[in-house]
């Protein structure tokens, strides 16, 4: 428990700073900021906030990301069992986070007895709030990624892979805009939607898709190796699996946004499309 305490901590810590960003800070901001906010139904402004808050976390933990695969030496020479002090606390901060998205009528605490355990609870309250989260995709790739995490956070194994892995968050706030950019009343063929779309498109192919030769090529670099085999088994099956999984689930929203990237060049090709307003105006 003495090994467990500090990432605990960290995560809790993490949990509770999402939790104020979503009830308190997001709201009060937008209120002020964004008129039409006030406008929007419940389960609207509950996405938006939740939005708001998946785009501060990834603008927080994905420069962290990127600065430990290009400067931890430590990190980068032993990929299984480098010092893995950084990657934690960065794993802690979108442990916290994964924890405390949809918790929309959360009253203040979290009790769970150890990191997998308290999927259990996640899962429950996604399904809760299925009408606002929706996504069958977006559940389980929360629900796996906690669930490899949780590894990292107890046993400081394989923080290279768990550490590239966040990089992917890159791409979230693009995705997010497209969102906020929808319900705000943006055509499709709006330029900024299109100015958006074209780098969520990009960013998401580059973060997502286009780095996996690097991540295979590092992982049978250290396949069979002495310290692969000093992984416990199931760190090791979780390790796997959960790679092949996220890869194929960002390999079917790459295909989703392949598709609309495509349905908006041929709407944007119609000369009236062109001459819709930028955004809502009623």
């Amino acid at each position: 428990m003495a090994m467990l305490s500090i990432p605990l901590v960290s995560v809790f810590c993490s949990f509770l700073v999402f939790q104020w960003l979503f009830h308190h800070v997001s709201p009060r901001l937008f209120s002020w900021l964004c008129p039409a906010f006030l406008n929007l139904p419940h389960t609207h402004k509950t996405e938006w906030n939740i939005r708001t808050v998946s785009t501060l976390h990834a603008l927080v933990v994905s420069p962290i990301s990127l600065y430990i695969f290009l400067f931890d030496e430590g990190v980068n020479e032993d990929l299984i069992w480098g010092d893995p002090t950084l990657v934690k606390l960065n794993i802690a901060i979108t442990t916290g986070y994964l924890l405390s998205g949809q918790v929309s009528d959360l009253t203040g605490h979290l009790v769970y007895t150890n990191l997998r355990s308290s999927q259990i609870y996640y899962l429950l309250v996604m399904f809760s709030s299925w009408e606002i989260t929706g996504d069958k995709l977006f559940v389980v790739h929360h629900l796996v990624a906690l669930y490899a995490y949780s590894y990292l956070l107890e046993q400081g194994v394989l923080p290279y892979f768990a550490n590239f892995r966040l990089m992917s968050e890159f791409s979230t706030p693009c995705v997010n805009q497209r969102w906020f950019f929808k319900v705000l009343g943006y055509h499709k063929t709006s330029v900024p939607n299109l100015v958006n779309g074209t780098l969520m498109a990009a960013v998401f192919f580059l973060v997502r898709l286009a780095v996996l030769p690097v991540y295979y090529y590092r992982v049978f670099e250290v396949y069979g190796t002495q310290a692969y085999h000093r992984v416990p088994t199931g760190a090791r099956l979780t390790w796997m699996l959960s790679s092949l999984s996220l890869d194929v689930l960002n390999l079917l929203w790459m295909w989703r946004i392949w598709k609309g990237c495509l349905g908006v060049l041929r709407s944007y090709r119609r000369p009236e499309a062109r001459d819709l307003p930028s955004s809502k105006t009623d």
